[in-house]
C-alpha cells in the first residue's frame, strides 16, 4: 500500500523544519496503527498524526533556548518541560554554538542534569544578576501571571527568576487559564516545618483565599520536604482567585510562610506548545 504524506503546521528556523502535524493518505482503508502521538482517521482514508505532548514541549523548549546567547548567565528552571531546555543548552554548548554560558539551577534536580551535561554552574550568591531565566509554569493567565511550584521548587525558582533581566516560561496549552487557580489543581505555599498545622489553618482561614481548601502535600505517608527542608501546603480553588495580588500579600504577611506559588508581574515571554505548533505570548 502506498501512503502519500502531507506535512502541515511547520515552522522553519536556522535551516531546520519543525513539524507539528503530518497527514497520510492512502487509496485503501487503514488498519489499526500504533505509535507516538495522537492518531485520527477520517472516512476518506486520511490519517492525521499529531505529535505527542512531549514532542511539542521539546519544540517549545528549543524555541525558548533561541533567546540564549553566548556569554550569558542563565537561570535553569525545574520540571519536565524545562528539562528539554537544559538538554538543548548542553547540546548547543557541545557543538560550540553557545559559549561561555553559566547556569544557575533552581533545584537539586536541575543542578544534577546540568552538571551531567557539562554546563558550568554557579549559585545566586556568585552570580546575582541573571541575563535570562527559562522555566515552566503550572498555570498562565491572560496577563502572563503564573502559578508555579507543583514540582516543589518554587522558592529557588522565584529567587532566581526575580534576579533575571528576562524570564521566559515554557508551557503546553493545557496550562492556560482565565484566572489563576482556575485549573482546580494545587497552588503551592512553602512553609516551615515548625507548627505546620497552625500555619495550614491560618492559610485556610484567610479571607483572600476564600473558597480554597488547604492540604499538606504528602510523599507517601510522610510530609513532602522541599530542597530547603520545608513543607508545602497546596491550596485548591473551586473558582479562580478573585485578587491574586491581595492573596499574595496576605499569604506573605503570615509568619512561618516561606513563599508562595503566585509569580506576579514576572514573566516577559510565554512559549506555548499546542496542537497547532508553538506560539509566543509577550508583554
Amino acid at each position: 500500500m502506498t501512503l502519500t504524506a502531507t506535512v502541515s503546521r511547520t515552522t522553519a528556523h536556522a535551516g531546520l523544519l519543525r513539524v507539528s502535524r503530518v497527514t497520510l493518505r492512502s487509496p485503501a482503508p487503514f488498519r489499526s496503527i500504533r505509535g507516538p502521538g495522537a492518531v485520527r482517521m477520517a472516512k476518506n482514508n486520511t490519517l492525521t498524526v499529531a505529535l505527542s505532548q512531549d514532542e511539542l514541549k521539546k519544540q517549545a523548549a528549543h524555541k525558548a533556548v533561541e533567546y540564549a546567547k553566548s556569554g550569558m548567565v542563565l537561570g535553569l528552571g525545574t520540571g519536565s518541560t524545562t528539562a528539554f531546555a537544559i538538554d538543548r543548552i548542553g547540546e548547543l554548548m557541545k557543538k560550540g554554538d553557545l559559549k561561555d554560558i553559566v547556569g544557575v539551577p533552581t533545584s537539586i534536580k536541575s543542578f544534577e542534569q546540568a552538571s551531567a551535561l557539562g554546563i558550568p554552574l554557579a549559585t545566586l550568591d556568585e552570580q546575582p544578576v541573571i541575563d535570562l531565566a527559562i522555566d515552566g509554569a503550572d498555570e498562565v493567565d491572560p496577563k502572563l501571571n503564573v502559578v508555579k511550584g507543583r514540582g516543589g521548587a518554587l522558592l529557588r525558582e522565584k529567587l532566581v527568576e526575580q534576579a533575571s533581566k528576562k524570564f521566559i516560561c515554557i508551557v503546553d496549552e493545557s496550562k492556560l487559564v482565565d484566572g489563576l487557580g482556575g485549573s482546580k489543581d494545587a497552588m503551592p505555599v512553602e512553609i516551615v516545618q515548625f507548627c505546620y498545622k497552625y500555619n495550614l489553618g491560618r492559610l485556610q482561614d484567610l479571607p483572600e483565599l476564600a473558597g480554597s481548601t488547604a492540604k499538606l502535600r504528602m510523599n507517601g505517608d510522610k510530609p513532602y520536604v522541599t530542597d530547603n527542608q520545608n513543607y508545602i501546603v497546596d491550596l485548591y480553588f473551586e473558582e479562580p482567585v478573585k485578587d491574586p495580588y491581595a492573596a499574595a500579600k496576605a499569604i506573605g504577611e503570615l509568619t512561618g510562610i516561606v513563599d508562595h506559588g503566585l509569580f506576579l508581574d514576572m514573566v516577559d515571554v510565554v512559549v506555548i506548545a499546542g496542537k497547532d505548533g508553538v506560539r509566543l505570548s509577550e508583554k
